[in-house]
Order: C-alpha cells, then structure tokens, then sequence
C-alpha cells in the first residue's frame, strides 16, 4: 500500500490509470470485433469468387471484348468489296439555253437544237469485284486481326488474375497481422495488470510497470494502424474486380488448402510457347508477313470487276409531261484495272515491310530474354521466400514456447520484466515475420505462374 500511495502521489500509476489503459484495449478490440460482426451478414468471396467477379465486371476487361467485337466488324467491313456492289443515281435537268450545234443541210450550214429542254435519267449501276488484290489480302488477314484481338483478351485476363490475387493476398495479410496483434494486445493487457499487481505487492519496482505500458502502447499503435490499412486495400481490391465501392463482402479463405497449394514444381521447364507475349509476338509476325507477301506478289495482278449499268432517260421539251416516256439504256461490261508504274511505291514498301519483319525478329529474341528473367527472378524469389517462410513457421512454435516459460518465471519473480518485454517482442516479430514470409510466397508463385505461362482463368 505504501507502494502504491508513492506512486499515486507521483503520478506515474494508479487504478484510474489502469482501468483507463485496460477500457482503451477494450474499446479498441471491442470496436474491431463489432464491426466484424456487423459484416457477418455481408457475403463472404474466396479468391476463385473474386477472381470469376472481376473476368465479368471489370471495366477494362470489359472494354477488351468489346474490341473482338470491333475487329470483326472491321474485318466485315473490310471485306464487304466482295459483294455487289449497287447504286441508285438521278438527275433532272432543265435547260435555260439548249445547246446548238450546224449541220449541213442541202449546202447550208443550218443551226440545230441538240437536246430537249427537260430531261431527267434515273440510274442503276451495278459493279462486282472479281478478281482484287487488296481484298485478296483482306481476306487473309481478317482471321489474324480476329486472333489478336483475342489473344489481348488473353493477355487482359492473365495480368487481372496476378492483380487481383496479389491484391486479395495484400489484404488478407494485413487482416492475419490485425488478428496477430489483436493477440498481442491482449497479452501486453494481461502483462500490464500483472505488472501492476507486482508492484503494489511490493515485488517489483515501477518500472516493470511504465515498461509494461510503453511496449502496450505500441501495440495498440501498429493494431490502429493495421485496421486502418484494411479500408483502402479493400478499395484497391474493389476496383480491381469491378466490385461497386459502396457494397461490401468479407474476403474467405481456407488456410489448410493455402498451405496445401503454396508448393509449386521447381523442376518444370520453361516452355516460352505458352507465354502470352510469345502468341501475340507470333500473330504479329505473321499479318507483317502477308503484308510483305501482298505487296511482293499479290499487289501487282489487275483488278478485275464486272458491271451493269441500267439508264432509264426521261426527255420531253413540257415539264409536266416530262415522265411521260422513257428512252431506256443500259450496258454491261467488264473493267480491267493493271498498274504499269506507281513510282517505285509499291518495291518501297516491300522493303519496308521486311525491315519490319527483322525488328520483329529481334523483339522475339529480346523477348525470350526477358521471359527467362522473369522465370529465374520469380523461381529465385520462390525458393527463397519459401525456405524462409518454413523456418519462420519455426521460430513462432519456438516464440510461443519461450513466452509462455518466461512469463511464468516472471510471475513467480524469478525474472525480471525485461525478459518478458523480450520475449514478448519476439513473439510478435516471428508471428508477423511469418505472415510475411507466408504471403510473399504466395505472391512470389503468382510470379512464378505468371512467367511460366500457367496463369488460368
């Protein structure tokens, strides 16, 4: 009691004090847990849920296919020039002056009217194309225009599968580190207490106390923080999916299945194949190849098109019985187009078009290059974080150990305080360091899948 009234005089500690240190744990614990419960209505999504959200409600995916549908309808509109070809003129004519012109009539030169004062010619013209270099190339490359397109939707769905896995495992840290150092308050809560009871026994000075409240304090800063940190990785999430921000869901996850899928297959090949990047870089390669193939070969035959033109004339010197009578004509035919001489343009662009190819050659070396660092880095990576995260799944087991005998000790004053702050830390850092360790492996795979080319969706 003596003690305790020192101290109370002091100002350093006191049950107000206490009791106000204690209700802080609470409240702040009590607030987390509330709300959790206040989401417990809200729909749980696993990865796969949001993932399979995000491939239907992403804007930018979205956006992706819709451009398939774009390519067809250019390609649709590219070819059109194979069908006929139809068109309706008119015309109606009215002559202020009609055109005269002299003929020869007995040995005089006599002035004649050449046309009628009115005159009106409906026309129907028909063309089709027969034979057309640049629809011949047309039709070769519709079915590369449609696999690109495609294949960026492939490309579009890859990239958002490694984004939103990454960013579910963001937030899924930060919730177990949230749970770690719910834990850890709790501890530090009921170490406070014990310190406090120590020294009002008599059996240790204040200072295990104000240690005890310090090492508190800080844990509740970094639990603030992390509940804090939950919000805008939840956003981030959101958008990713194309989830509406002003909803909510709860993120589910299964660990034993986590734990059972973090293995991967070191010794399996890297195929560069399989990479996306490699399938779009090939589709590239081969339209540059027809364009070089149209502008080589195909470029200099003829055009070749029939064509039918139907002419219904209207002629009458009254305009009011101007559509009285017809002088049809019509005409069919062929027309034969051959380009003899375009000023070199089309061998420059020939030319060119190699040159093209060759870069192309060259991005599909430099390609290959950048597959295999990522395959060597995200390996690396893998290995590393995962050799790691089982060694720091060990330390916990060992932290918990030393922390329930050290605290015991304490208890029956064989040690000081000290060892309990240490002891304490350290099970708070192998807890966290192992959470870390445990979902940059997980990320790390990500990476590792995304550079061998195994991303499904």
């Amino acid at each position: 009691m003596i003690h305790l009234m020192k101290a109370q005089q002091k100002g350093i500690i006191g049950k107000p004090y206490l009791f106000g240190a204690c209700f802080l744990i609470i409240c702040i614990l009590g607030s987390r847990t509330t709300y959790s419960q206040g989401r417990d209505t809200v729909s749980s999504l696993s990865l796969k849920q949001c993932i399979d959200y995000a491939l239907q409600h992403q804007p930018a995916l979205q956006q992706t296919i819709i451009r398939t549908n774009i390519a067809k309808a250019t390609n649709a509109i590219n070819l059109s020039g194979w069908y006929p070809q139809v068109g309706v003129t008119a015309n109606l004519n009215h002559y202020l002056q009609q055109p005269t012109t002299l003929s020869s009539i007995n040995g005089v030169e006599t002035p004649i009217k050449t046309s009628v004062t009115n005159s009106s010619t409906p026309a129907l013209g028909v063309t089709q194309n027969i034979f057309n270099p640049s629809l011949i190339y047309a039709t070769r490359i519709a079915p590369l225009n449609t696999k690109a397109a495609q294949q960026a939707v492939d490309s579009s769905k890859i990239e958002l599968v490694a984004d939103v896995s990454l960013s579910f495992y963001t937030l899924l840290l930060t919730l177990q580190q949230i749970g770690v150092l719910k834990e850890d308050t709790a501890r530090l809560g009921e170490s406070l207490r014990t310190a406090y009871h120590q020294y009002v026994g008599g059996i240790v000075d204040e200072t295990d106390y104000e240690q005890a409240q310090i090492t508190l304090n800080t844990s509740l800063g970094q639990l603030v923080q992390a509940q804090e940190n939950v919000w805008p990785q939840y956003a981030a999430l959101k958008q990713l999916m194309g989830f509406p921000q002003n909803q909510q869901f709860n993120v589910a996850y299964d660990s034993t299945s986590m734990l059972n899928d973090i293995e991967i297959d070191v010794s399996e090949e890297l195929q560069y194949d399989k990479r996306i990047e490699m399938k779009q870089l090939a589709t590239q390669k081969d339209m540059q190849h027809e364009l070089t193939r149209y502008y080589q070969r195909t470029s200099i035959f003829p055009t070749l098109s029939g064509f039918f033109n139907y002419n219904a004339a209207f002629q009458n010197n009254v305009f009011t019985q101007l559509y009285n009578v017809a002088y049809p004509n019509s005409i069919v035919g062929l027309t034969l187009s051959l380009p003899v001489f375009t000023g070199f343009a089309r061998v420059q662009n020939a030319r060119r078009s190699r040159f093209v190819e060759q870069i192309l050659d060259w991005s599909e070396t430099n390609l290959k290059s950048t597959i295999y660092s990522q395959y060597a880095t995200a390996l690396a990576s893998y290995r590393g974080n995962f050799y790691n995260m089982r060694q720091m799944k060990d330390n916990v087991t060992l932290a918990r150990r030393v922390y329930f005998v050290v605290d015991l000790q304490y208890k029956q004053g064989i040690v000081p305080y000290l060892n309990v702050i240490t002891a304490e830390t350290n099970l708070r850092t192998a807890e966290l360091t192992y959470l870390n360790a445990l979902f940059q492996t997980l990320s790390s795979k990500i990476d590792w899948q995304k550079a061998m080319g195994d991303i499904k969706y």
